[in-house]
């Protein structure tokens, strides 16, 4: 820890008066309290131990990011020390009844202040650093309403593109973070779209999803955010460019910051904004119903994960049914008419084999799941299917192979003691 010290001012924890939670950051719960040495009202992140994040806050200034004061590094005690946020959480204020006085140019102002914020730690700071869990939840109002992006705990400094484990929330994630890729720091732009909709909606990104589901709607099913219809065409289209599934396409902070600019010079923005702003019972019925649309997607997708998961089972009882009748001791008389189906069964025996092995091997996360499932079917119905045209898993096959297997035996001299266990429907 003596290396860690002596890059901040280290605080003593009884120097320190803990109050009420404020929340919950990366890896710790934040705390409002009294640094009674320096009579100083702060904010402290209780962590299980002091890692980059001290590190990372040490070397930064900039009135759009919380101001670190020092760390506490008394084992057990290891905390974070800041400034204090009187306003709370852009998130809970989005969410409260003060946020229907919203305009457009208390969102520009907004927009702004976290741009700027986060072109400073992209390009300005000491060292370039990616927030990696930019969200409303991590960006505080002082109590003059001036916006501040805070916990650094998913951060990492950076000098080149590189690998990161998956880390952040999963609605405000890049596509490429979910999926643990190297990532740049358009990653933060991704997650920046996703807190202008925010500010614009004062809605939850994809309420009532669980994290694995978010992250397979935007992953597998190129999903977004929707922007209703009436929202203004220059911040739809900003949105947009930051959702981009290319990291390349989406825009770095210095052109977010120039847009925006160039937005505010716009004398018809203020006009359309407001209306669509105080005019949100005509277009939330467009997010719901999107909402609607994907739990949709979500039943039908767990719907076929059921059904094929219980015909892999049906497929694995029926190989090994063909199996047990490979196994029957060869016959002194055989007919043509039988040497023939006796050799389809050993074709359907092997092709239920190499189906089995493509489920195993994960056909069906193909296409989201869907997709994957249909592929397998059709080769499946194309595997059991006869010249006849009958084939195919809607046919009552093993009534089918039980008189196909009654006469074999028959022509060749043995006595059947199959059962009518063969379909495949019990």
């Amino acid at each position: 820890m003596s290396s860690l010290s002596s890059s901040f001012v280290q605080i003593k924890y009884d120097d320190l008066r803990f109050y009420e939670n404020c929340g919950g950051g990366s890896f710790g719960s934040v705390y409002r309290a009294h640094w009674i040495s320096q009579d100083k009202e702060v904010a402290v992140k209780k962590l299980l131990k002091i890692e980059t994040e001290a590190e990372i806050l040490s070397s930064l200034s900039h009135k759009n990011i919380i101001q670190f004061y020092g760390a506490v590094l008394e084992a057990p005690n290891y905390g974070i020390v800041t400034e204090y946020a009187g306003g709370g959480s852009l998130y809970d204020y989005l969410s409260s009844k003060q946020s229907e006085e919203m305009d457009m140019e208390q969102i520009m102002t907004w927009a702004m202040e976290i741009a700027k914020g986060m072109h400073y730690l992209h390009s300005e700071a000491p060292i370039k650093v990616i927030h990696r869990d930019l969200k409303s939840r991590n960006v505080v109002l002082t109590t003059d309403k001036v916006l501040k992006i805070c916990d650094f705990g998913a951060s990492k400094f950076q000098s080149h593109t590189t690998h990161m484990t998956v880390v952040g929330t999963f609605p405000w994630m890049a596509p490429e973070v979910i999926q643990s890729l190297p990532v740049s720091e358009t990653c933060d732009t991704y997650s920046y779209g996703v807190v202008l909709w925010e500010m614009l909606t004062r809605e939850v990104p994809f309420k009532g999803f669980e994290g694995l589901q978010v992250a397979w709607l935007v992953v597998e099913k190129q999903e977004r955010l929707t922007i209703p219809t009436s929202c203004p065409p220059s911040f739809a289209d900003l949105m947009r460019k930051c959702w981009q599934a290319d990291p390349k396409e989406r825009p770095v902070f210095k052109q977010v910051l120039g847009t925006l600019e160039t937005m505010s010079k716009d004398s018809r923005l203020p006009d359309q904004c407001n209306s669509f702003l105080h005019n949100k019972d005509q277009w939330r019925c467009e997010i719901d119903a999107t909402l609607e649309r994907l739990r949709r997607l979500e039943r039908d997708l767990s719907t076929k994960e059921k059904e094929l998961e219980e015909r892999e089972r049906r497929l694995r009882l029926w190989e090994q049914r063909l199996m047990e009748r490979s196994n029957v001791p060869p016959v002194t008389t055989i007919t043509s008419d039988s040497f023939f189906r006796s050799q389809s069964q050993e074709s359907n025996s092997s092709k239920l084999s190499c189906l089995i092995r493509t489920l195993s091997n994960g056909e069906r996360a193909g296409d989201g799941g869907l997709g994957g499932f249909q592929s397998i079917m059709r080769g499946f119905s194309s595997g059991l299917g006869e010249a006849d045209g009958d084939g195919g898993i809607d046919v009552a096959w093993g009534e089918r192979e039980k008189e196909r297997g009654t006469d074999a035996l028959i022509n060749g001299g043995i006595h059947s003691g199959l059962k009518d266990d063969s379909d495949p429907s019990s």
